[in-house]
């Protein structure tokens, strides 16, 4: 999915590295907090990078199928920049799955099936975050003494970080600039001359991204929806759970 400078990349990881240190060596529970956050981490990115390779494929182009990305193992997927990021701020991407839309079957427009990919990867991160506050409302509703216990807590700080990397993820990538998915969706929905106009101005919403995201500007304009979306999971989930008197 991205093409930054990988110079930019390094320096903002760096960064990011410092001050994660310095964090550890005062707060021995900021190291614990990063370890329980791996498996979110690798789930989001897992299951991200799949639903885009698994829309490609069902929609007729074999191309990330001959690459070996229709699957679950998380080798395939991750890119180690974009895991690093996703560590440490919660917005990160994973290995790009590469799609040639000239494959597509034609039974919707061209742009519609890659609108369509480009949307399967934050849909599958939001069913994922759904899923597991699922799982966690169930954990604490049927076994409320488990949760109590020491690996009880450990398990729900596991399942909390995981909904709300695969909501930071899934939210994140919705964002309609170039070189996120919610650019390719935008695109579809576009008119003909304003479409035109945004691919050929491709190059300058790029830029505008790179210095939302390096002066973390981006994180004042995501963190309200993310906000909203993990509110409204949890307000979902807990009146299926009233509702079916669980």
């Amino acid at each position: 999915m991205f093409n930054i400078d990988r110079r930019i990349i390094y320096i903002i990881i760096a960064v990011l590295a410092v001050i994660t240190i310095i964090q550890y060596a005062s707060n021995p529970m900021a190291l614990l907090t990063l370890l329980l956050t791996l498996p979110g981490v690798i789930v989001a990115i897992t299951f991200h990078e799949f639903a885009h390779a698994f829309a490609a494929d069902k929609l007729g182009d074999d191309t990330p199928r001959r690459q070996g990305r229709v699957n679950l193992n998380p080798l395939s997927h991750i890119d180690p920049i974009g895991f690093l990021m996703l560590i440490f701020v919660h917005f990160g991407w994973g290995k790009p799955v590469e799609i040639n839309p000239t494959n597509f079957n034609r039974k919707r427009s061209m742009s519609a099936q890659e609108a369509i990919v480009a949307l399967s990867g934050p849909l599958m991160n939001i069913i994922i975050a759904l899923i597991l506050t699922i799982i966690l409302f169930a954990v604490n509703t049927f076994a409320p003494s488990f949760v109590m216990s020491q690996i009880g807590i450990l398990l729900e700080i596991t399942l909390r970080m995981a909904i709300s990397v695969n909501i930071g993820l899934g939210v994140f990538n919705l964002i309609p600039l170039p070189p996120l998915d919610g650019s390719k969706i935008l695109i579809h929905f576009l008119p003909y001359k304003a479409r035109n106009w945004f691919m050929e101005n491709k190059q300058v919403f790029y830029i505008v991204f790179i210095v939302l995201w390096v002066t973390n500007l981006i994180s004042y304009i995501v963190s309200p929806v993310i906000s909203v979306v993990d509110k409204g999971i949890n307000l979902l989930v807990a009146t299926m759970f009233r509702i079916f008197k669980l």
